[in-house]
């Protein structure tokens, strides 16, 4: 048997023990058969952080291990994807006879995307300034022969960038391909095989759906562009101003002109529903001439609160997407006394670890 064999044979054991973990904790709700979207078994990140090791005139990544945290020696790493694996070694053989790039630095953070692009920052324990500028300038110069990249350097209250701190990604769906502007330090899907496969689920259980759509927690509006055709129009809210401008940005890329972005919480959103208060945020936008029978959620690991729950129960059907488990349970024990779930998925954004993520389509009773 082939190593690739052993660890195909591998993952699909830990994902089966998976598919078993959440079979077993919703059964109570009654969902439907649970589909299982799987990840490819290696090269499956796009993004990955490493520490960077002096040693003499040595300069390597390292990791430390979770359980005793110890360090140890990266040269490579199977988890993250094929263009960072390649740019890894030929970006700190670059670094390593620099010393304007080499010294203080202790840290480089790769986002790589499936259409190409990789972006990389590095992070310091000392000021940056012009000087070290142009070297970055030169090394990106180097490197672009080679890969579609840009470079950023942090230091304390400093950031340089170098041309750019984005990467645009492309996710080829079934019927067209999406593009989405992903900023450095913000919130991106980090599997990106498994996300085009939630795309396409979130496409498909919304199919032949009436009025409009209101999605919480757009983020860049992954979710929201995708979904735009299955509905009128789209109404997306989004704290985050970095988000909310991609957003934007992603909704013209893509021509998706009936997606209209508000920056609120889930939570001020919920109290300008209600009347409870009134933003400055929301003038010119006619919350009322929006026809929404269908929410999308996709909170964060602490789930939602007991007044989003309810406002969400005043809707006929609901899509959530879920990070944890455990907050999922306990927003279907309200949610499930008026909707019954219809559609039940798990995404292995994790593969080797028990994170899951868990996509549920609720209707209302």
């Amino acid at each position: 048997m082939t190593s690739t064999q052993s660890k195909n044979m591998l993952y699909t054991q830990q994902l089966k023990e998976k598919q078993v973990a959440i079979e077993k904790k919703f059964a109570a709700f009654a969902p439907p058969q649970l589909e299982v979207f799987p990840s490819p078994a290696e090269h499956y990140r796009l993004r990955a952080e490493f520490r960077v090791w002096h040693e003499g005139e040595d300069l390597y990544y390292i990791m430390f291990d979770p359980v005793t945290k110890e360090k140890f020696r990266v040269d490579q790493f199977e988890p993250a994807s094929l263009l960072i694996n390649q740019l890894m070694p030929k970006l700190l053989a670059q670094i390593k006879h620099q010393p304007l790039l080499r010294y203080k630095l202790f840290q480089i953070d790769f986002l790589s995307t499936l259409s190409g692009e990789i972006l990389v920052s590095l992070l310091y324990h000392k000021p940056l300034d012009e000087t070290w500028e142009q070297a970055a300038t030169a090394l990106k110069h180097e490197l672009s022969q080679e890969f579609q990249i840009n470079l950023i350097g942090r230091s304390r209250k400093k950031k340089i960038c170098i041309e750019k701190d984005y990467v645009i990604e492309s996710l080829p769906l079934k019927h067209k391909t999406l593009h989405y502007k992903q900023v450095e330090n913000s919130f991106t899907q980090p599997n990106g095989a498994v996300a085009i496969q939630m795309l396409e689920w979130a496409i498909d259980v919304t199919q032949n759906s009436e009025g409009d759509l209101l999605e919480l927690y757009c983020g860049n509006g992954n979710f929201s562009i995708a979904l735009a055709d299955n509905f009128r129009r789209v109404l997306a809210t989004e704290i985050s101003k970095s988000s909310v401008a991609c957003a934007q940005y992603n909704i013209a890329r893509n021509q998706t002109e009936q997606v209209q972005v508000i920056r609120l919480s889930a939570e001020e959103f919920t109290q300008a529903l209600n009347k409870e208060r009134a933003f400055k945020r929301l003038e010119g936008i006619d919350l009322e001439g929006y026809d929404c029978n269908t929410i999308l959620v996709d909170p964060p690991r602490a789930g939602l609160d007991e007044a989003t729950t309810k406002m969400l129960q005043g809707y006929e059907r609901i899509l959530y997407i879920s990070c944890n488990p455990d907050t999922l349970e306990q927003n279907l024990q309200q949610l499930t006394t008026t909707h019954r779930i219809t559609r039940f998925a798990l995404f292995d954004q994790f593969p080797y670890t028990h994170h899951t993520e868990i996509g549920v389509f609720l209707e209302k009773q």
